[in-house]
Formats: C-alpha cells, structure tokens, sequence
C-alpha cells in the first residue's frame, strides 16, 4: 500500500527536498523549489513522483486508422459566450473561466448552467465557495430556477466524484478550482499541489464522462491565474473575464482555445438580471462619445469576425519633468512611444517638452496595427488643441518611416463605421474600394493624412488649421 506525501521539487534538477528553500542545495538554483507530490511505500521509499498512478501502456497506431472525434459543440444558451467558444461548450471539454473578483464569473457560470438545465442529462453546479443557500438566491435573481439545475455544496473532490457517479450530468461548473481539496493530499486548500492534482483528476473525468466541466479561478493581483502553471496547459480552452466591477461593461475572450479561434469578443453588460449580451458592442462604446473634444479620435477594429468602432483619447499637457511621461491604458506602452516618435520625425510636432497620455473608451485593449492611424491623429488633436471631425475615422498601419500600410479586412471595418454613421474615413492610398457610403480620404504618409483630418477643422483659438503642405508646421495652440 502506498501513501502520498509533500515534497518539494527543484524545477531545474528534479531533486527533491522534504522542506522548502530559497536555494536548492543540490543545483544551488535560487527560487526553484516548488510544491510537488509523490507516492511512498510502506517501506518507507518512493514509490513515484507527482502522484502519478502505473497504468497499461499505450499502443502506437497508425494516424489513418484514428477515429475521428465527431464531438459537436452544443449552445450554451448565452450567445455571447457561444460566439467565443465558437459554437458552445464540446462534450468532454473542460474550459478554464477567469477573472477578478466581483466581476461576474458566477454570474456567468449559473447562467450557463441554467440554459443547459433545460435539457438531459441535468447539470451540476458545485459550490466551493458560498453555501446552497447564497447561490439558490443568485439563481432567483437571475431567474435561473430550474429542476434540471442540481446544486451541490461541496470542497472536498471525492464529494464531488460521488455526485458524478449519482447524477451523470452532461455539465459540470467548479466554483472554484481553488477551492476544492483531495484529502488524501497532505497540503492545504489551495496550495499549487492541491490545485494541480485536483484539476487533473477533473479532466481525466471530463474525457471519460464525456461531461463539459467549466472550472472559475481566481487571478493574483498581477492578473494571471493564481496556482500553477500547469493548469492551464491541462484544460482545453481558457477565458478571460475582464472589467470593471464598478461598471456595467464585460469582455469576455478566449487566451487558450483547442477547438477554435482564440480571436473572437464577448460583450455583455451587467444588470439586475445578470448578464445580457450587447448585439450593437460599437454603439455601446462610443455611446457617451463626446463631439468637438480636442484628442478625441474614433478607430475601426476587428475582434475575430466581429468588426468594433471604439474611440481613442489621447491628453498632451507641458511637462517640467527631465523624461516627460508616456502613459497608455489600453494601448501598448511602447507602441505609443513609437508612434510619438514618428509624429515628431515625420510630422514636425514636438514632444519632447510635454507629458503624452492615452486611453481607450470602454475598458478594451488596442493590439492591432490598424488602431496606429487613429492613436496619431488624437495626438496631434491633443497637441494643437484642434478637435476632429465628428464623422471622421482613421484606420491604417503607421511606418517608421511615415507610411501609411493597408490592414486586413478594411472593408468590413469601413461598412461597420457607414453604418453607425460617419460619412469620411482616412485611409491608406492602396486601401480596396468599398461598397458604402463612406467617402475615403486617401493618404501616402502620416503628413498628408494629418492634413486631410484637420482640414477645414477649427482649433480652440478659433484659427482654422491649415492644409495639408503646412502641417509641419501647425501652430502650437
């Protein structure tokens, strides 16, 4: 008979030590020690490492003479999150939700498993966390009661195999991973073994069960998933629940995906009956858009196959400090240094003087290259005091040298941005024709397409800003 017991592992040398140090004394490796498992004897001596099992040995085969896997995914009954799963949750699949707390992952999590209660087999919600009672007056709210919703509260994993065994349910929720502990494992709640072992045993489950199991977990204040590394790379697909708690606003994306792209945006919007998809996403970002607002601009973007219009602001202020400030939210720190660069390289307005700070509306991130057009033309509003039209946007990929570059799916973006509206986009010269009505403002480098957003546009001095040929030299405000 053999017994599991805690150890510590050397992630450089694989030598094991009973307690834990911040060198390890067989590689001197500094920090490398991590919280491992592993079987014991009744001898006395190691029977195994990471508590794995000896199990029948796999028999190689031909790649022709492997079954398919003819697994379909089944809705979840919550559009949003379809659309990033990319059809719904696959039978045997174990997806990975996480996210800060307050955010809304229970939320989300009972909602899915109320639309799936609906039909056979039931499924199972396990609570770690709250009590029966805490998450039967969730599901009121939510008006997710419903007989085909089991609820089990639960922290201890062969409580939870046991219901497996009695309910055979078609979805499995784990609130949350974190939470739940193998008794047989001598480490506490939580711990990186408790973590990784119980998740393991929960996958393993999944495949043979053919369950779908969507485990939450927790972030660390840096934002990553909290407990090893491991745990995502065992789970099939991993979401990102992002926002603001105290905003209505969700994001939900995909970072790891095994039957689908990892390229597609939810959108919802919390309220007092949980989570609802937003259908028109562009409208609810640009929304509380002020018009006429120095460093304001409005970019077209694509979020896997879904086509976004957020706007970009941009503050440029004097500085007195020795290196003037280059703050980003939304936006990579050192994309916006690099184009701030070009504008003073290749446009002639100076920024070496003044602090640049920048944000996307809305809480999204900016990844993409087609984002680089409008991120310069709020800088130059910002710096000349001089708003942008309020039926313009930009959409181009900026060069070192002050090119303009074509991005991918322009005509998607520029019918997305017709139909909420605005009427002039400035684009690249190579950008394709589009079948809208939108009238494109064509431009070679970052200088013409300067002149062609302030033409006509008036500054707070009230001077209009001059033509293309003379942005070099635009007054300063």
């Amino acid at each position: 008979m053999t017994r599991l017991r805690v150890v510590h592992r050397c992630t450089e040398c694989a030598a094991t030590h009973p307690k834990w140090a911040g060198r390890c004394p067989s590689c001197g490796a500094w920090n490398a020690l991590v919280e491992d498992v592993e079987e014991f004897g009744t001898t006395g001596r190691a029977a195994g490492g990471s508590g794995r099992v000896n199990r029948p040995a796999a028999v190689a085969r031909p790649i022709t003479e492997v079954e398919a896997d003819t697994g379909l995914p089944i809705p979840t009954g919550v559009p949003e999150l379809d659309r990033v799963l990319g059809g719904g949750l696959v039978p045997g699949s174990v997806t990975l939700i996480g996210g800060e707390p307050g955010i809304g992952k229970s939320t989300l999590a009972l909602q899915v498993a109320a639309a799936r209660a609906a039909s056979a087999p039931p499924a199972l919600y396990v609570s770690a966390e709250e009590s029966a009672a805490q998450v039967r007056d969730r599901a009121r709210r939510l008006s997710a009661l419903d007989g085909g919703l089991w609820l089990l509260s639960e922290t201890q994993l062969p409580g939870i195999l046991t219901a497996l065994d009695e309910l055979g349910p078609g979805l499995v929720v784990i609130d949350s991973i974190q939470t739940v502990a193998d008794p047989e494992l001598e480490s506490s709640p939580g711990s990186m073994v408790q973590v990784r072992e119980s998740a393991h045993r929960l996958v393993q489950e999944a495949k043979q069960r053919d369950a779908a199991v969507v485990l939450i977990g927790h972030v660390t204040k840096e934002g990553g998933l909290a407990g090893p590394r491991v745990l995502e790379h065992v789970v099939d697909t991993v979401l990102s629940f992002e926002g603001d708690r105290h905003h209505a606003l969700r994001l939900l994306r995909a970072i790891k995906h095994r039957y689908g792209p990892t390229t597609e945006l939810g959108v919802f919007e919390m309220g007092q009956g949980g989570l609802a998809g937003v259908a028109d996403a562009s409208g609810l970002f640009l929304a509380d858009r002020g018009e006429g607002i120095p460093g304001s601009a409005v970019v077209p973007i694509v979020e896997g196959h879904r086509p976004l219009l957020v706007e970009v602001q941009a503050l440029v202020v004097p500085s007195t400090l020795p290196s003037p400030r280059r703050s980003a939210q939304g936006l990579d720190q050192g994309r916006l240094a690099l184009l701030v660069a070009v504008l003073t390289n290749r446009a002639g307005l100076p920024f070496a003087d003044r602090d640049v700070y920048a944000s996307v509306a809305g809480g999204l991130r900016l990844g993409e290259p087609g984002s680089d057009l409008g991120v310069c033309l709020a800088l130059a509003s910002a710096h000349l005091g001089t708003p942008l039209a309020g039926d313009l946007i930009a959409c181009a990929e900026v060069g070192l040298g002050g090119e303009l570059r074509t991005v991918g799916h322009t005509p998607r973006r520029l019918a997305e941005a017709a139909r909420l509206g605005f009427s002039r986009a400035v684009v690249p010269a190579s950008a394709p024709d589009v079948d809208a009505p939108i009238e494109l403002l064509r431009a070679t480098n970052l200088a013409e397409a300067l002149g062609l957003a302030m033409s006509g546009t008036t500054s707070r001095s009230g001077r209009s800003a001059p033509a293309r040929q003379e942005v070099g030299a635009l007054p300063l405000g």
